[in-house]
């Protein structure tokens, strides 16, 4: 492994951050090192919030201590898509909520499967709500249960999402959001990282977790 002299001079100058340093060596936390070069990187401090102090600590993928998750069993993300990554995000699987490959989620965002009933507001609706694969949910921005947003969608900052955009390749905004540009399907990058997750798990033991603890 390369480590710059950079990152050697963080390490030395607090005692601290070379105890840090040798926890993550060890083989249970490699996938620390695996996420280092991708969009997300998890850091031992984040990972001991969420699955230590239990902050978030029954969604099986990274989420920051002041974002909120519930109906993780309803939830699936694909790989690299950690929704709730940034800060105070809300993550709500009332339905089934599926989010795919490399998605971004902005703080201050939400994306719902369900919403309360407008006579009865104890009582919650679920509606399936699907983002596609390489989309991005800008900041201040909320998706409404029931929607599909197709591959390559960019919801801008501070829109309210109430209808579905299945074609993809778009940017929406707006209250409500409509289409404010079409993106160039020949200009759209389907990257892959080399070492794939779905969340924690590795994509290869990931169909297993699925059926054991999922219903999506």
């Amino acid at each position: 492994m390369n480590i710059t002299k950079e990152k050697i001079l963080h390490i030395v100058k607090n005692p601290f951050n070379i105890f840090i340093w040798m926890i993550t060596r060890l083989p249970y936390f490699k996938f620390l090192r695996d996420f280092e070069h991708t969009n997300y990187p998890v850091t031992f401090t984040f990972w001991f919030n969420q699955k230590v102090l239990g902050k978030n600590k029954d969604a099986y993928w990274p989420v920051h201590k002041s974002s909120r998750v519930v109906g993780v069993q309803n939830i699936y993300v694909g790989v690299g898509t950690f929704p709730g990554y940034q800060r105070n995000v809300y993550i709500q699987g009332t339905g089934k909520l599926y989010f795919g490959d490399y998605t971004g989620v902005a703080q201050n965002s939400g994306v719902l499967s369900g919403n309360h009933d407008m006579y009865d507001h104890r009582k919650l609706s679920a509606k399936d709500t699907t983002i596609g694969s390489y989309c991005w949910i800008g900041m201040n921005s909320v998706v409404l249960g029931g929607v599909t947003l197709g591959n390559h969608t960019i919801v801008a900052a501070g829109s309210v999402v109430t209808k579905s955009f299945p074609e993809g390749n778009c940017v929406i905004g707006g209250v409500p959001a409509k289409v404010i540009k079409r993106l160039d399907p020949e200009q759209l990058v389907d990257y892959e990282y080399k070492i794939k997750y779905h969340g924690y798990i590795k994509q290869r033991d990931f169909e297993k977790f699925r059926k054991k603890n999922l219903n999506v």
